[in-house]
């Protein structure tokens, strides 16, 4: 949604110009704020204009594992305050996203039909930044409909060596 990218990317900016002491601090608390900002009863709790913005404020506050740095705290009070909870996941994309700029890294997701464990993690990361040509922040995902196999995708480029892809592709040569 372009309209929320918009709205988001002022608060995104001043928020990582703020925090450029502590950036992956910052990237775990905005991440959390994200999650439970994309709740849809927490949404519901917001939109109703009989619940103020510190009753807004301290649930969110209360629900986060720890507690918010004061700037932390200093941010959240302005984007209920404008009424932009909606655009909290769209904030802390386009956070990580300048702090990989920052950091010259890029996400990756990885789609495995089966758990991966640490070691492998490790061996493919290492695999898919030689491939990419740069560091790469890794996330699994499980995806059961790839058969075997990954799935990575970074930015806008895929990588699929999925058992599923490979089927796909024996499919479209045999009725060729």
């Amino acid at each position: 949604m372009a309209e929320l990218a918009t709205i988001a990317r002022p608060y995104a900016d001043a928020l990582f110009k703020a925090s450029s002491g502590d950036i992956e601090g910052t990237a775990g608390w905005i991440d959390q704020l994200a999650d439970l900002a994309a709740t849809p009863l927490l949404q519901q709790f917001a939109a109703d204009p009989k619940v103020s913005a510190d009753q807004v404020f301290d649930l969110i506050a209360g629900l986060l594992p720890q507690s918010l740095p004061d700037h932390g705290k200093n941010f959240l009070r302005t984007v209920i305050d404008n009424g932009r909870l909606a655009a909290l996941p769209e904030v802390a994309v386009q956070y990580r996203a300048l702090k990989n700029v920052r950091n010259g890294a890029s996400d990756a997701v990885i789609y495995s039909a089966f758990p991966i464990d640490e070691a492998s993690l490790n061996d493919v990361g290492v695999a898919l930044q030689r491939r990419f040509g740069r560091q790469l922040n890794l996330r699994v995902e499980s995806d059961p409909s790839l058969i075997g196999g990954i799935r990575v995708v970074v930015g806008d480029e895929v990588l699929d060596t999925s058992v599923k892809a490979r089927l796909e592709q024996m499919k479209a040569a045999l009725t060729a």
